[in-house]
């Protein structure tokens, strides 16, 4: 833990010397503890937390992110995109990625410069340097400040963070937009969208935390941990019922299970580093 503590010392010392800052919160562990930490440091007064809403982000998430950012004691802003009326993000290529980020960034950047605070910061980690993550090229041409990978702060040391700062999100699941739901190749549309959103409500309320509902077409690909793989089987009428009736033809199960961006599986090497880069 004498590491950990350095490292959340490392966090409080890039903080305080920010002055005012504007936090993109989405209720996540990681945004949460930048925003608490921030709030720790530089009070209340001077930390902003900006909720934004977009179509390719459950409601849900939204209002969560709103209420715990209230619960906490930090002022909110709310506000939205409009990613779906931007071509280069509902085309659904690799490149989506980035510029859906440089939507979200552009737009935290014009409310910090409208209300008087000097930086912008979010919520990625030093995971995110290891996975495909095109926004982080969209993150630095912004200028946001990503404090927690500043600190070299991974996901399971956030998560201790967390739960020592008694945060209840300490042990949340990751979310992520839906539309990594689809295929790279089928543009997006509000149809297709909202088709996966509620099939994995659906299959959450069965109790499965984890949980994503992959769109083939005609074809519903289900990803859950391999541990609850069995499980989702004791199922199997009520999710083919539901399914079929949200437009499935056929529903299956994933036997390699969940696991983060698995529609990147499909891509070359030379398509991933020119997305990147």
């Amino acid at each position: 833990m004498g590491k950990l503590n350095e490292k959340d010392q490392h966090l409080g010392k890039i903080l305080v010397g920010m002055n005012r800052v504007l936090v993109a919160f989405s209720g996540g562990v990681d945004s949460t503890l930048v925003l608490k930490r921030a709030q720790q440091e530089l009070g209340s007064e001077n930390v902003l937390a900006v909720v934004v809403a977009s179509e390719l982000f459950r409601s849900e998430e939204f209002d969560g992110a709103v209420q715990l950012a209230e619960q906490l004691g930090i002022q909110v802003l709310q506000t939205e995109i409009s990613e779906l009326e931007d071509e280069n993000i509902a085309k659904n290529t690799p490149d989506s990625w980035y510029y859906s980020k440089k939507l979200l960034y552009s737009r935290l950047n014009q409310l910090a410069e409208e209300l008087g605070y000097n930086f912008v910061l979010d919520g990625m980690i030093m995971d995110d340097l290891d996975d495909f993550r095109p926004g982080l090229k969209a993150r630095t041409e912004a200028g946001a400040r990503s404090v927690l990978q500043e600190a070299n702060l991974y996901k399971k040391e956030v998560r201790e963070l967390s739960q020592k700062l008694e945060l209840p999100v300490w042990n949340k699941p990751a979310s992520c937009s839906l539309a990594s739901r689809i295929p790279y190749g089928t543009k997006l549309d509000k149809a297709k969208i909202e088709q996966v959103n509620e099939a994995e409500k659906f299959i959450g309320k069965l109790g499965f935390q984890m949980v994503r509902v992959r769109w083939h077409d005609q074809c519903a690909r289900i990803e859950v941990n391999q541990d609850e793989i069995s499980d989702i089987l004791n199922y199997r009428e009520q999710i083919q019922l539901k399914l079929v009736a949200l437009g499935f033809n056929y529903v299956s199960i994933d036997l390699s299970g969940y696991r983060t961006g698995s529609m990147n599986e499909v891509l070359s090497d030379s398509e991933l580093a020119e997305a990147v880069n």
